[in-house]
């Protein structure tokens, strides 16, 4: 994600993103996640935020490296007790066959629209055999700006369940809701986790 408008308004309003999301970690999408990983799992929390859910995977015992686009964000998730976290865009994801996991929640639906099906391929690629890979998007059609400026890529479930499917993986978990975000606006979402064949 390197669109300079959303990251400029991250870094306004970092801490308030972290006050808004500090339940994330006990979401029933991060706990199913961490169910189906090996014990000492070797995940990556791609555009981390302020880090709680890294925070809570390091807790649950897995070695986390974590990485977001916005400095203030990774000054925020530093600070959680064993979390490497590190200022990497989505491209800055080279890694083969070297996690367990990668959780990818709601991040990547910052990135350009055309631009996901390659970081899908991405992560595909950065995971290991029978390796674990969690999405969670706003669900819609095309690519927009939201109340406060910050750009987003729409997909519906069967798009994103297609891409999975593309580079081998097999979705084994999936969640539907809507919530409210850091704009105030209510939003329509899904969360599909998937298995690496």
């Amino acid at each position: 994600m390197s669109d300079e408008e959303t990251l400029r308004i991250y870094a306004a309003q970092a801490h308030d993103y972290a006050k808004l999301t500090r339940t994330d970690a006990d979401s029933p999408d991060l706990a199913a996640f961490l169910a189906f990983l090996p014990q000492g799992a070797h995940v990556l929390d791609l555009g981390c935020g302020p880090g709680q859910c890294a925070a809570h995977m390091a807790q649950h015992g897995c070695r986390v490296e974590a990485t977001d686009a916005s400095p203030e964000m990774i000054a925020l998730a530093s600070a959680h007790r064993g979390v490497c976290a590190r200022c990497e865009v989505f491209d800055d994801l080279d890694a083969v066959n070297r996690f367990d996991g990668v959780f990818a929640n709601f991040s990547l639906l910052h990135a350009a629209r055309k631009d996901v099906p390659r970081h899908i391929a991405q992560i595909a690629q950065a995971l290991k055999q029978g390796g674990i890979f969690h999405i969670a998007m706003k669900t819609g059609i095309g690519q927009s700006r939201d109340g406060i400026g910050r750009r987003y890529s729409y997909f519906c479930e069967a798009e994103l369940e297609e891409m999975i499917t593309m580079n081998g993986l097999d979705v084994i978990r999936r969640n539907h809701g809507a919530g409210i975000g850091l704009s105030g606006e209510i939003a329509d979402w899904v969360v599909l986790q998937s298995r690496k064949l």
